[in-house]
């Protein structure tokens, strides 16, 4: 009897930490789209603000001057990253239930820690929020993974997230290639 007693005590033990694992799942997961929402609203406004900047570049860009060449290149930057949070908020969007979360999440994380560094001295306060965020995740997908019993490939992950960052690169180059007809905006960039 005392035997039965005992399994069944830790048995529900089991189940209530579970449960109070998926109960915090959700606001952490909230919570980490708000901020990844604050962060994609400010680099909208700051493309906006540089592409309108960098508008008299299209007719009179002076290769040797250092300031036309960093104005180009910080709109790279800028868009590159918003464009990467745009994937990650999209993919985010697709959360459907606590098994879809080590399936979806992993290869965002290291997408958010990359722009994150990108974006360290030009908007600190948007770099920190990321560093968080992929703090928030990683925990997320960590205590999913423990109530799904999934398994994690990190050579898929990282694999999908460098696939993932090479296509935003590709649409962005391109993006801008065409905003800017008459430069050679990737030997600019790659420099």
């Amino acid at each position: 009897m005392l035997v039965g007693m005992l399994v069944k005590c830790s048995i529900n033990s089991i189940e209530i930490e579970n449960i109070s694992h998926s109960v915090t799942l959700v606001p952490r997961l909230k919570y980490s789209i708000n901020i990844l929402n604050d962060v994609i609203d400010v680099l909208n406004d700051k493309q906006i603000q540089i592409k309108k900047a960098n508008q008299g570049l299209i007719h009179d860009f002076d290769e040797s001057d250092k300031l036309h060449t960093v104005a180009l290149k910080l709109e790279h930057l800028v868009t590159f990253s918003l464009e990467i949070l745009l994937s990650v908020q999209k993919n985010m969007g697709r959360i459907s239930n606590i098994s879809s979360i080590p399936e979806i999440l992993p290869s965002t994380i290291p997408m958010i820690r990359i722009v994150s560094a990108q974006l360290f001295e030009l908007i600190p306060n948007c770099s920190q929020k990321l560093s968080e965020i992929s703090v928030h995740l990683g925990s997320i997908v960590i205590d999913s993974a423990a109530l799904t019993t999934a398994r994690f490939d990190f050579s898929q992950s990282n694999y999908e997230s460098s696939s993932k960052l090479n296509e935003v690169k590709l649409m962005v180059d391109s993006k801008l290639s065409k905003q800017y007809p008459n430069l050679d905006f990737l030997k600019l960039c790659n420099t």
